[in-house]
């Protein structure tokens, strides 16, 4: 389809994207599916706001769709929420990145892969969590800080793969499970949104060796409780194809509350493209604004 095709079809269905920066109308958008679009919202936190860029789309003056980036090394992560239609728009104009980890609604796959090539697909369920619904189990955790970075990095590279900074452990909250010296079991977090009531529980791992103890169990109510303290829910993703992982968390009292997708996206892009990109957002904030 043409340049003239798209702001044609914009045109007549009323579409205009832009990016934006306005807490309250982010905010105010997200609350429609607060649940599903949890992380996103505490990204608007504060803390987490400076790192992340948005685009919005209107259609006849109202919101439609929704992207949201978080800056960082590449593949970073975007959250991807609304209209078919408007989401593509967003995704032409506004939020291009070149290889990105998708979070989106199953609906929401034929508007992406107008741009983009998808690796397959990792289901995933989100869960969510109360101060009445939760059941704590305590256990031997104890609070983990920066200093502890290492022992996390040692433990998560036996099977999550993960590289977490200092920054990001001093601004988390995590618990582990010792033996000895040695780090055997542990749980962190993914943001913390106070502002918005949300939290996420993540970085959830047990060395094989200590499997079968309930460990897993016992960190992440501890990171969870001390999250309620500030929060009024919080939230985890888990494969759907994970009934072992799904268990341990339904025991605390999470409670599954959406489906979506994990998706590694590729995008499909021309020289062209790759310089009237930009300028085509550019003139679109421009006419926003002016």
């Amino acid at each position: 389809m043409s340049a003239l095709s798209r702001d044609r079809t914009s045109v007549e269905r009323r579409i205009v994207v832009h990016s934006s920066r306005d807490r309250g109308l982010l905010r105010d958008y997200l609350g429609r599916d607060r649940l599903y679009a949890a992380y996103a919202l505490a990204d608007t936190d504060d803390r987490e706001f400076a790192r992340t860029r948005w685009g919005v789309a209107l259609e006849g003056g109202e919101p439609a769709g929704l992207v949201m980036e978080y800056r960082g090394p590449s593949p970073q992560p975007i959250f991807v929420m609304g209209e078919p239609a408007a989401v593509t728009a967003i995704l032409r104009d506004i939020v291009r990145p070149r290889i990105a980890y998708a979070t989106l609604r199953p609906g929401l796959v034929p508007p992406v892969r107008e741009l983009y090539r998808l690796d397959a697909a990792a289901p995933m369920v989100r869960m969510a969590v109360d101060a009445a619904t939760f059941q704590p189990v305590i256990g031997e955790a104890v609070p983990l800080d920066h200093g502890d970075t290492g022992h996390l990095n040692r433990l998560y590279q036996l099977g999550l793969g993960s590289q977490l900074a200092e920054e990001a452990v001093a601004g988390g909250i995590y618990y582990g499970v010792r033996r000895g010296t040695r780090l055997i079991a542990a749980a962190g977090t993914h943001v913390i949104g106070p502002q918005v009531g949300l939290a996420a529980v993540g970085n959830v791992f047990t060395d094989r060796e200590y499997r079968g103890q309930g460990l897993a169990k016992v960190v992440t109510s501890a990171v969870t409780a001390a999250l309620l303290r500030d929060c009024d829910t919080v939230v985890l993703n888990v494969r759907a194809d994970n009934p072992p992982a799904l268990a341990v968390y339904q025991a605390l009292g999470y409670r599954a509350v959406t489906e979506f997708e994990e998706r590694l996206i590729h995008r499909d892009t021309s020289l062209w493209d790759s310089i009237v990109g930009p300028i085509r957002a550019l003139v679109s904030d421009l006419r926003r604004n002016g």
